[in-house]
């Protein structure tokens, strides 16, 4: 949620001609993040819960590229921009640890006996 506020302010310095462009994207693809994340939360399953943690992985790979976008086009100081990028570095780190958490292994798959037929 930090990165998302952080996001908002920082794209409120970018040009006018961006507001339909690249501020609505990368604002997008930010709020993406937590709203995919408490989707899976509020499903029934793991199974759930993993694919919205799949889709909000999706997101912040988004507010990268886009992140990089800005930088290239001079839109924030370099320094305000590498530090939300740090800050997108880590939230994708965390995301990767869940779903590696989440995700069956295929060790456990294999040594699970099947059901007799």
């Amino acid at each position: 949620m930090g990165m998302v506020t952080a996001i908002y302010r920082c794209t409120r310095d970018f040009p006018d001609d961006e507001r339909f462009g690249l501020v609505s994207q990368l604002r997008r693809a930010a709020v993406s993040v937590p709203s995919n994340i408490a989707e899976g939360k509020g499903r029934a399953s793991d199974r759930d819960l993993l694919h919205f943690l799949v889709c909000a992985r999706g997101s912040i790979n988004e507010v990268q590229t886009q992140l990089e976008i800005a930088e290239a086009l001079g839109y924030a100081s370099h320094d305000r921009l590498r530090e939300l990028y740090a800050r997108a570095v880590e939230i994708a780190r965390l995301l990767n640890g869940l779903i590696k958490a989440l995700r069956p292994t295929s060790t456990s798959q294999a040594q699970s006996p099947k059901p007799e037929a």
